[in-house]
């Protein structure tokens, strides 16, 4: 997909992990005001935009937005560490790479926008569009702001933001939008014992032959070891009470037990955004990291969980608001073994109060409305460049 006879060019940026990919495929991507037309959808607004996303050659990204319909090319990229590295040089020479084949294409291509989530893959492409006087839109999705998001900012034009409280870390650029994302269509959450699955097309999916409730483990898109082998370990005693979505990343598929009911656990690598809205769709509680990709989505779905942040992390900032306003029942990983999980599970799928408080709660945290507010901001920048 090149860039073809339509008005505005859009160069998209960012990888590595899915989180900061996600953000920027949901608002191009999903209704009400998505800026991408597919084959055979209707025409609309959407017809006025190409895309074109750089991102790193062996991140998780390539396969996201190439599903999305988007044409992707890998280039460069290095991290600047926090502390000290050896491997901190050895990247200042990928950086540079990157920007220079950043440079180029930006060059040829003549984007009206360069957009970013965060990475450093984003860094190089950044600097080479604020070069070459293409506007920049970045966004951040957690509380805490990150090292690429600070080097990112002095050149973007706009900076889009999560959380009120993140208006100060970045000064007059800054609008307080909500963080953009691809599953949020709520649904009534039903009672568990009464209700059955949405639809038999989702029992197919996962293979559950039960009324059982569902678990949804989602570790991210680079999925998390530590849930992984949490879930692992009380496999057998899990399955007795619930059926389990067991997303563990790619490359991380666990060795499951043979006398597993299997029918009873759906094990997948890597879920689609399509595949992700059905195991929602399918999930009653969903346990998690705390990346701002999915925690969105649980906001917006209204989904009891349990959230489980990654140690010594921006992750355990995000659930540190979500657990002072009682949306989530948040454990320490440093703390928890698989027997706590397990009687934290129990604990919130026989707590029909508790799992509407969380559901109700969890509504709340994130504020709605990012998608079509951040297309607002984009047409702006766009028309006035």
């Amino acid at each position: 997909m090149g860039y073809t006879k339509q008005k505005y060019k859009i160069l998209l940026t960012g990888g590595g992990t899915g989180g900061s990919v996600a953000p920027l495929l949901a608002i191009i991507t999903s209704p009400p005001t998505p800026l991408l037309i597919r084959r055979g959808e209707e025409r609309s607004d959407g017809e006025r935009y190409s895309f074109l996303w750089l991102g790193t050659r062996s991140g998780l990204e390539k396969q996201m937005v190439e599903d999305a319909g988007i044409e992707f090319k890998p280039i460069f990229s290095g991290k600047l560490r926090r502390y000290f590295s050896w491997r901190n040089f050895i990247d200042l020479i990928f950086i540079f790479l990157g920007f220079v084949q950043s440079f180029f294409i930006i060059l040829k291509s003549r984007p009206n926008l360069v957009m970013s989530a965060g990475s450093f893959a984003s860094v190089p492409v950044v600097w080479a569009a604020w070069l070459l006087r293409v506007p920049v839109l970045i966004h951040q999705q957690d509380v805490r702001p990150g090292l690429a998001n600070r080097i990112m900012s002095p050149f973007a034009k706009v900076i889009t933001v999560t959380f009120e409280k993140s208006l100060a870390d970045y000064g007059k650029k800054a609008v307080w939008t909500g963080n953009p994302a691809q599953n949020t269509k709520t649904r009534k959450h039903e009672n568990t014992k009464t209700r059955k699955h949405e639809n038999t097309k989702t029992q197919e999916i996962f293979n559950f032959k039960n009324d059982l409730p569902v678990v949804l483990a989602v570790g991210g898109g680079t999925g998390a070891l530590a849930i992984n082998e949490l879930i692992e370990k009380n496999l057998e005693e899990l399955t007795q009470f619930c059926n389990i979505i067991h997303i563990t990343g790619k490359n991380k598929k666990i060795q499951y037990f043979k006398s597993l009911r299997v029918t009873r656990y759906a094990l997948r690598e890597f879920l689609n955004a399509e595949q992700m809205s059905q195991a929602y769709a399918a999930a009653d509680i969903a346990v998690s990291r705390a990346g701002m990709g999915v925690l969105t989505e649980l906001s917006y779905l209204g989904k009891p969980a349990i959230l489980i942040p990654m140690p010594d992390s921006h992750q355990e900032d995000n659930a540190k608001i979500f657990k002072e306003k009682q949306a989530a029942i948040v454990l320490n990983q440093k703390e928890l073994t698989a027997e706590k999980l397990v009687e934290n599970i129990k604990k919130l799928l026989n707590n029909r109060e508790l799992q509407n408080k969380l559901s109700s709660n969890i509504k709340t945290v994130i504020k709605k409305g990012a998608n079509d507010r951040i297309v607002e901001i984009i047409n702006n920048i766009i028309k006035k460049k």
